[in-house]
């Protein structure tokens, strides 16, 4: 699979929709990917070059995890970063919608991170009721509200102001919407306030990172959490219970050393390197240990107890 050109990935796609429900183009730069197995629906969007990166499979991962909860799938495919911001993408939820397709489940989930997320909010409109799960999604990419947000220049020349445009509105008819970012990231947690509405529960998570997607899927969180919102049964606390993965999760304990780092909280960062290499070992929290236990017995504030960076691993 790593060796197929986008082109034949795309005609693996097409074939395996063949096998499961259908797949189709929509316009040059986005293709629906259907596979119909069951009365709960997972609705994902999904950027081409992720699910080429993520696994050897090179499988959606709507579709991976709703096979493996024997849920049926709707994998919206983004063949470049779009925002899903097509009118074929619009005309495509209206047929949806005229056909009745989500009134034959009998619960629908929206999800997607980033761009994706931005769009899981924005067609979760087309669904009313559905259960819609973002990981750092944008609001809006329109320069009149959110021009404190630079990360996409390039992106702003699309219009946010037609149909399906300001996610935050297009989030009133869902059941139930979760949104989990990094509150440390300043944009995101702009994104993330523009969110906000009674049904909607924001899950920010320190040090997070700007792949969360990524992160959690680090933890091996993205799959309970995705099979538990199409079961019904996702709720905030179940998602706290989810994150404390993160403890023994190599990536996220070295985004927080850096953060403390940088921050200039040697001490702190000095009790972390000690639980990490207490409990996990590693080379490179072991030897910074030594340099902070150096660092804070020159200036006079030593930690308790014996210097754990020195003993042999």
């Amino acid at each position: 699979m790593r060796d197929l050109s986008d082109s034949d990935w795309l005609h693996h796609i097409e074939e395996l929709g063949d096998l499961e429900g259908y797949c189709e183009p929509l316009g040059q730069a986005h293709s629906v990917l259907f596979a119909d197995r069951g009365p709960v629906l997972l609705v994902s969007f999904e950027i081409r070059a992720a699910i080429r990166a993520r696994s050897e499979e090179q499988l959606p991962i709507g579709f991976s995890i709703a096979e493996a909860n024997g849920h049926s799938s709707l994998t919206i495919i983004g063949h470049d970063e779009s925002w899903f911001r097509d009118p074929r993408v619009y005309a495509y939820f209206d047929r949806l919608v005229d056909e009745a397709f989500f009134e034959d489940f009998d619960r629908v989930v929206f999800y997607g991170a980033g761009s994706c997320g931005y769009a899981a909010a924005a067609y979760s409109v087309t669904a009313p009721g559905a259960t819609v799960i973002m990981l750092a999604p944008q609001a809006t990419l329109e320069a009149r509200l959110t021009a404190w947000d630079d990360r996409f220049r390039r992106r702003r020349r699309q219009n946010f102001t037609d149909r399906y445009g300001f996610a935050p509105d297009m989030l009133d008819g869902a059941g139930a919407a979760y949104v989990i970012y990094d509150p440390l990231i300043a944009e995101d947690a702009m994104h993330a306030a523009l969110m906000a509405r009674p049904h909607v529960t924001l899950l920010p998570c320190r040090n997070l990172g700007s792949t969360p997607e990524t992160a959690l899927a680090e933890i091996d969180a993205i799959e309970p959490l995705l099979a538990q919102a199409c079961a019904g049964t996702f709720t905030a606390s179940a998602f706290w219970r989810l994150w404390r993965g993160r403890r023994n999760a190599t990536r996220y304990l070295r985004r927080l050393a850096g953060y403390l780092d940088s921050s200039g909280r040697p001490w702190l960062e000095a009790l972390l390197c000690r639980n990490v290499v207490t409990r996990l070992g590693g080379p490179r929290f072991r030897n910074r240990l030594v340099a902070l236990e150096d660092q804070l017995e020159k200036s006079g504030h030593p930690l308790p107890g014996p210097a754990v960076g020195r003993t042999p691993a």
